[in-house]
């Protein structure tokens, strides 16, 4: 393209913003309202997945083994378990430091059971993957110096389809807000080429190719994006901040935690500005497209 034609078309995208005034106020601050609202349901979402990892990820099979097995049995059992592929860690704890743990946890009423020990020796096994653990589980529970294996079953399975399901809605949440921002986007520049139709209908006339008559139109909707953007990139930026300094203390006393500032504000505020840039050229184009059929 000549640089003569390019800022032609940079100078009649400003001039369909200024022209259409009320229209470009509309388009914009649709697009304002909706990435505002992307980004916060992204933020907290993000920070929900992360807490949720975290959880999934102190998963752990804790299997008591019977009382009578002697320490090549046990090393045997310990071959056993790191054998199977899922498996990624595995560690000892002797019945009297499970003992001490529970009196730790409990508190010293339970130093009475120091005299006649009633727990079990315990491998505590981590998998690689969260998913893996009931399988696992069930495997270990197989081996013949096995008492039981002890996982938490019935809170595993519903913290793994809480997270399921928080993810699959999540990511729905974000495309409809997407959608409706280019619907509102599109239908306002539609508007717009309605009333400069006779303007179109003479520069096709004329020898105009499709592509110079698009091109003003995906721009205006590049300005509408990026403007609609402005607001909700610095209210994410300064408000996380805040908000992080603010909760982080009282939630760590619950072993929750934030993401980091810089980790999460950069990428977040950086997919805002593309999903902007994008939303505002994609209704533009759908635009010209369908309503003209150029």
């Amino acid at each position: 393209m000549k640089p003569r034609t390019l800022r032609r078309h940079f100078r009649e995208s400003f001039k369909n913003l200024r022209r259409n005034g009320w229209m470009t106020f509309a388009a914009v601050s649709a697009v304002t309202v909706t990435l505002l609202l992307t980004g916060i349901f992204l933020v907290i979402m993000l920070n929900l997945n992360k807490a949720g990892t975290d959880i999934e990820n102190d998963v752990e099979v804790r299997v008591h083994i019977k009382l009578d097995t002697t320490e090549a049995e046990k090393e045997q059992l310990k071959k056993q378990i790191s054998s199977l592929p899922e498996v990624e860690n595995i560690a000892y704890s002797s019945k009297e430091q499970e003992l001490q743990n529970l009196i730790k946890d409990m508190g010293n009423d339970y130093a009475l059971f120091e005299q006649s020990n009633p727990l079990y020796d315990v491998y505590i096994v981590k998998t690689a993957r969260p998913q893996d653990t009931p399988d696992v589980a069930r495997k270990i529970e197989q081996f013949a110096q096995t008492e039981k294996a002890v996982y938490g079953e019935e809170e595993v399975k519903n913290l793994f389809s809480f997270m399921k399901t928080a993810r699959n809605v999540g990511a729905v949440l974000v495309a409809g807000l997407l959608f409706t921002a280019m619907f509102l986007i599109s239908n306002t520049i539609k508007i717009t080429i309605f009333a400069r139709r006779k303007e179109i209908e003479i520069m096709k006339l004329v020898g105009a190719t499709n592509w110079f008559i698009r091109w003003p139109f995906l721009l205006e909707g590049l300005w509408i994006g990026l403007l609609g953007s402005i607001l909700p990139i610095a209210a994410i930026a300064v408000g996380y901040y805040y908000v992080e300094q603010a909760l982080s203390a009282k939630l760590a006393a619950q072993l929750v935690e934030f993401i980091d500032y810089l980790p999460l504000v950069l990428p977040v505020t950086a997919l805002m500005l593309v999903m902007a840039v994008f939303i505002g050229i994609w209704g533009s184009f759908l635009s010209v497209r369908r309503f003209l059929k150029i």
